[in-house]
């Protein structure tokens, strides 16, 4: 094989590695939902949190919609108080719930634990996301939404998560699982969907946190 062809593709294998959201060091913690149902076999009930955007919901469809009506081509439109009013009452019927969260949640369900959706969207006076997460999970007097706005994300999501005692909180951003270890509590990160809005995909196993497999979708 001539060398500029070589050189070639080492530079492209170099720069596949580099892009892609998985840590590539070698020692990323994968698990199975069979090993979170195992390794909670003689544990009592307890509090667990998830994140929605990217976690519980692929809700970019909404996203791209508030960013193309208030701030085409920037993010500005998420300072924007009324895209949340329209985000947090209405445009989560276009998001698409993931497989892996139906299963986390039945599983925690099924056992008894109290379940937490802590998101980094910013409040509103009124919003029907409680409602819509209890329907599509089967969840009977669900625990209101926290949203905590998302400046300095896992500063806001630690009081939560402390306050209800979590043990377990799921997340796809470096912020949830800082925010989780910061508390106490086990993180379990949720691969993000590549062709989520929120970019850039954050490196899985990046900060020695269990993986959930093939929990993208």
């Amino acid at each position: 094989m001539p060398k500029r062809i070589a050189y070639v593709i080492i530079l492209i294998c170099i720069v596949l590695t580099s892009c892609s959201p998985v840590a590539n060091n070698g020692s990323i913690k994968w698990v199975t939902l069979k090993d979170i149902e195992k390794s909670l076999e003689n544990e009592p009930a307890m509090s667990v949190g998830f994140d929605i955007d990217d976690t519980v919901l692929f809700s970019s469809p909404g996203f791209y919609y508030g960013q193309q009506k208030y701030s085409p081509g920037s993010d500005a439109y998420l300072a924007n108080e009324e895209f949340w009013k329209e985000m947090n009452n209405g445009l989560d019927r276009f998001s698409i719930p993931k497989e892996c969260a139906r299963n986390l949640i039945e599983f925690h369900r099924n056992r008894g634990d109290s379940i937490y959706f802590i998101t980094a969207r910013i409040g509103t006076d009124a919003e029907s996301v409680t409602e819509l997460l209890a329907g599509i999970f089967g969840l009977e007097n669900p625990n209101k939404v926290i949203f905590t706005g998302f400046k300095i994300l896992e500063n806001l999501k630690i009081r939560p998560i402390r306050e209800n005692n979590i043990q377990i909180f799921y997340g796809d951003s470096d912020g949830d699982i800082k925010a989780a270890l910061a508390a106490g509590a086990r993180p379990v990160r949720i691969l993000r969907p590549v062709n989520s809005t929120n970019k850039p995909i954050p490196r899985a196993g990046s900060l020695g946190e269990e993986v959930l497999k093939d929990s993208e979708h």
